[in-house]
């Protein structure tokens, strides 16, 4: 018998031999595991973590856009309530009372 022959023969008695064996059985049921636990896990896709990670920067330059102009607004009401301090630094007992 020549040697390569003789390879896909066993090769060809292994797979037999691998089909008719519990192997089959235990790897669909490690399987049917495995897919039990990541659902468990909740785990997700590559794809869905991209478009939450593009989603969050989205989401932090509106943020920071914000921050700026809050900035702003506070600077200009620091401003405008300067000028506008003589009304507000009267002493309280100078105002009329509620009662």
């Amino acid at each position: 018998m020549d040697r390569p022959s003789f390879l896909q023969d066993f090769q060809q008695k292994v797979l037999e031999m691998l089909r008719a064996s519990p192997a089959a059985d235990v790897e669909r049921n490690l399987k049917a595991l495995m897919s039990q636990t990541f659902n468990r896990l909740e785990l997700v896709t590559r794809e869905e973590f991209e478009v939450q990670v593009d989603l969050l920067r989205a989401l932090r330059a509106r943020v920071d856009a914000l921050e700026v102009r809050l900035a702003a607004a506070e600077a200009n009401g620091e401003a405008a309530a300067t000028s506008g301090a003589d009304a507000d630094d009267a002493p309280s007992s100078a105002r009329p009372s509620d009662s």
